[in-house]
């Protein structure tokens, strides 16, 4: 089986993990219908807590391929993320593996998920710096992002976070630099705006 193909183990988790974090952090999802049902599409925005991913996997039918810091694929549960499809990137590097990776997902219409802050923010700023890494691949693979974010709390039984997802884009400017400092304000505009 191509590695690129839907991971089996990805599709009998998901609506177990999916209904489990809906009773206990009660998610609402905003403008999912801007995911698009097929095609390869990039799934970008902030990250603020470890639950993020699950609030990605909860919003969508189809399977998404994270992007994951190495250290997870090293623990007694390396074998977990591997089989849910989960791209281990060595973030103390310029990970060229991980992005030939991605790349291989999205030429087989797949969809890749990244939080393009390289970890979850734990300053008091709205986001940390972007890494170059979502608008690359959306340069190099013709291929639109769909920035996203989550604003909110996880607590337990109580009312939840929210993921608000925007139309999709595609990164056309060869100024890799400028095309991500654009994409890093409008995140960083939507976590500000009251109205969102």
């Amino acid at each position: 089986m191509s590695k690129c193909n839907d991971p089996l183990f990805y599709k009998i988790i998901r609506p177990i993990a999916k209904g489990l974090f809906i009773v206990l952090y009660r998610p609402k999802i905003i403008g999912k219908e801007n995911i698009p049902k097929d095609g390869k599409i990039i799934l970008a925005g902030n990250h603020k807590h470890n639950f993020d991913a699950g609030m990605l996997l909860s919003s969508t039918k189809r399977c998404v391929h994270f992007l994951a810091k190495i250290e997870l694929f090293k623990g007694k549960f390396g074998w977990f993320f591997k089989a849910m499809g989960l791209i281990p990137v060595d973030r103390k590097a310029h990970d060229g593996k991980a992005l030939k990776s991605a790349m291989e997902y999205l030429e087989n219409d797949k969809v890749i998920g990244i939080f393009p802050e390289g970890t979850h923010n734990k300053s008091n700023d709205p986001i940390l710096p972007f890494k170059i890494g979502s608008v690359k691949m959306s340069y190099d693979a013709k291929c639109k992002i769909v920035p996203f974010v989550i604003k909110g709390e996880y607590r337990i039984f109580h009312k939840g976070p929210r993921i608000i997802f925007f139309k999709p884009f595609e990164v056309k400017n060869s100024n890799l630099d400028i095309a991500n400092e654009k994409f890093m304000k409008l995140i960083s505009d939507k976590l500000t705006d009251s109205e969102v």
